[in-house]
């Protein structure tokens, strides 16, 4: 049991610091031209320059108790200072980096982490109070930064705690929640401003995951979140509805190609002889016009009855080309006639893009959309779709 305890406070602690992260990083989007933000590079949390100079480095410490409070012999405070001193000692950072440990535990009174919060500093009588722990603590757990702390001279001690501020009792991370939110409650109408902060904070994990594993992506800059910030909004106005990164990255497998095969609008490509690459982009554009479409209506961006227009949009459209197409070919066509020109119809769906809102401009959408229409028989590339279906499903033809 203790174990488990432990993977899930691991994995709520790197959490937080991403959350942490975003918070603090929309807050400084308020206060600065630009800067860069990375997780677990010099320290858990480190805000610099452009130029790559460190200007605050933040430790952060998150306990599901809010009862657990700093002592001076509290190990999130030892391990803070160690690395921080050696850092120091490594010329990693310089005296003007800022140094902050933000954690939910509360800093008891009198105590040193009392002593080095934003009021009622007195950075002498913390140092003293630290001093005293190193010297006369026999906590294991600390034996290495006690060493490294009392290795340095009581100005150099001064000097990196007149840096360090503490901020306790902070919020957990499920707290951040509503802290995050409040620092975007601008950027879309309340009713949407849930869902413009699931999508954000998507792009955000998904970006820092970026930082923490490719070669050369050490931190993120903050235009690239202004300029997340600035789409998102776009995609939340009026005449626009947000596309989700994950369906646009969305590759098809064979898994789901073959669950999609005994599908109606996969017969109906099969009916004219489209070829097997054509019939898996088909199924990518369906697959993922399903899935944007039900978000959509699941978030309430979206009502039934806009797809419903929509959808007699691409109805109405789809009758004319048809109609066309049966006309040319006459009353008497062959086989592979009606096949041919069954597949320029299809061309020309797969071709003309119609918008479901001004602002969609995401060809998958439309072209998915007909393979929805498609698949529920309301429309079909044969000039006889309709009656070969009926034979399919009836087990009296075949879709080849």
């Amino acid at each position: 049991m203790s174990s488990s305890f432990s993977a899930t406070d691991a994995a709520l602690g790197y959490l937080y610091q991403v959350r942490v992260a975003l918070f603090l990083s929309l807050n400084k989007l308020k206060q600065e031209d630009t800067f860069t933000v990375s997780i677990e590079t010099l320290d858990d949390v480190t805000f610099g320059t452009n130029a790559g100079t460190p200007t605050e480095l933040l430790q952060t410490k998150h306990h599901m108790k809010s009862a657990a409070s700093l002592t001076d012999a509290s190990p999130d405070i030892w391990k803070t200072l160690r690395i921080w001193f050696e850092l120091k000692r490594d010329r990693s950072i310089s005296s003007a980096t800022n140094l902050f440990l933000m954690t939910t535990s509360s800093a008891s009174d009198s105590s040193a982490a009392c002593l080095l919060k934003k009021e009622k500093r007195n950075v002498r009588l913390a140092r003293e109070l630290l001093d005293a722990t190193a010297r006369t603590s026999t906590n294991e757990k600390n034996k290495r930064a006690y060493e490294v702390y009392l290795d340095s001279t009581p100005e150099e001690r001064e000097s990196i705690l007149s840096k360090m501020v503490i901020i306790d009792c902070s919020s957990n991370i499920s707290s951040l929640d509503q802290e995050i939110r409040d620092e975007i409650y601008w950027a879309a109408r309340s009713e949407h401003l849930e869902q413009f902060q699931e999508r954000l904070e998507g792009w955000w994990f998904r970006r820092i995951l970026g930082q923490l594993s490719e070669p050369g992506s050490d931190w993120v800059g903050s235009v690239e979140l202004e300029s997340q910030m600035s789409d998102l909004r776009d995609q939340f106005k009026t005449d626009s509805l947000p596309i989700d990164d994950d369906l646009l990255d969305f590759t098809l497998d064979e898994g789901i190609e073959e669950t999609h095969a005994s599908f109606v609008f996969v017969k109906q490509l099969n009916l004219i002889s489209v070829g097997k690459r054509r019939v898996a982009l088909a199924i990518r554009d369906y697959y993922r016009a399903y899935e944007q479409r039900s978000r959509w209506i699941r978030d309430d961006l979206i009502i039934d009855i806009d797809l419903r227009k929509y959808e007699k949009k691409l109805l109405d459209e789809w009758e004319i080309v048809f109609e066309s197409m049966r006309d040319d070919i006459g009353d008497m066509p062959t086989e592979e006639t009606k096949k041919q020109a069954a597949k320029s119809v299809l061309k020309w769906a797969e071709r003309t893009i119609f918008h479901i809102r001004q602002g969609i401009t995401e060809p998958f959408i439309s072209r998915g959309s007909f393979h929805i229409l498609s698949n529920d028989s309301r429309i079909g590339w044969h000039p006889e779709f309709r009656y070969k279906l009926e034979l399919i499903l009836s087990g009296q033809g075949s879709s080849k």
